[in-house]
């Protein structure tokens, strides 16, 4: 159990990594997450793994608020995400599905490309962006997965995100 919530949470390790759809729904909290990504404030772009699919998808959460730093400067009068960073928080949830790939255990997944990247909505403070990472190809050293990200329901950001694998 987490500290904060009632909802019970996972390591790496405790994650049933055998691709099948009966596994229920999944829940990783921010400790979890730390675990199985490189990236540290202000760089962490996912709050919380409300679900994840072993080998094939996962969906999470990023609290957007008006102390990001981004702020700062993208703008002052106008606060709004910078779209590159809403693509970086779909890579980030994407990162979480690779990680538990068959022997990705040494590996580090590295941006390759983007394709398709529309974005239909600003995110600004106060939004709630709920980010779908689906895992499309992957192969030894390279896959493909499409991200969406939605606030209230509506779409913000999708498109389609290449990744390569590396040796750490």
């Amino acid at each position: 159990m987490s500290i904060l919530t009632e909802e019970p949470t996972l390591n790496s390790s405790e994650l049933n990594t055998d691709g099948e759809d009966s596994t229920p729904s999944q829940v990783l909290m921010i400790e979890d997450i730390q675990k199985l990504l490189p990236h540290r404030y202000p760089f962490l772009l996912v709050d919380r793994i409300i679900d994840f699919v072993p080998n094939k998808s996962a969906t999470g959460i990023k609290n957007v608020t008006f102390n990001e730093p981004f702020f700062q400067g993208h703008f002052p009068e106008r606060p709004i995400m910078p779209g590159v960073l809403i693509v970086e928080a779909m890579a980030q949830v994407g990162g979480i599905v690779l990680r538990h790939l068959p022997g990705m255990e040494n590996q580090l997944s590295l941006f390759a490309g983007i394709d398709k990247v529309r974005f239909r909505r600003p995110v600004v403070p106060g939004d709630r962006l709920t980010i779908t990472t689906e895992l499309l190809v992957s192969r030894k050293r390279f896959g493909k997965m499409h991200g969406r990200a939605e606030v209230d329901g509506q779409l913000a950001c999708e498109g389609e995100l290449m990744f390569s694998l590396v040796n750490l």
